[in-house]
């Protein structure tokens, strides 16, 4: 198991930028063997993923929503994981979740069942 735990969330106006940052109590060696997602869950919605990172072979995904304004990435020696949000919009307003799981395929995925470790989630909030 991994135990992970969000940080960075804050208040930011729209058009702002914020990292956030996914630390993982795990060794080097385990973490490689892990994808890494994003999910996010706004007030009275469900859960989306929106971005994963396969530590196997380094790809990666964003879901449409977020294409082209979040990156994520990772350090392996810190065993850290961030999610570069750039152009943030008031729809971004959620609780994001940083979660980690065994992977038997190349790349990775944005469904919940992919992932049985999660951090605790760190609020986003995006003022219009």
């Amino acid at each position: 198991e991994v135990h992970l735990v969000e940080s960075g969330g804050a208040l930011v106006q729209a058009g702002g930028s914020l990292r956030l940052s996914c630390a993982a109590s795990a060794s080097r060696l385990v973490f490689e063997d892990y994808i890494i997602g994003w999910f996010r869950q706004a007030p009275g919605k469900d859960r989306e993923g929106i971005s994963c990172v396969s530590n196997v072979d380094g790809r990666t995904l964003y879901e449409s929503p977020v294409k082209g304004r979040f990156t994520i990435s990772t350090d392996n020696a810190k065993n850290t994981v961030y999610l570069q949000m750039e152009n943030l919009k008031p729809e971004d307003t959620a609780v994001y979740y940083c979660a980690a799981g065994k992977t038997a395929f190349p790349g990775c995925g944005t469904f919940s069942y992919e992932y049985d470790s999660w951090g605790q989630g760190t609020q986003v909030t995006v003022s219009s």
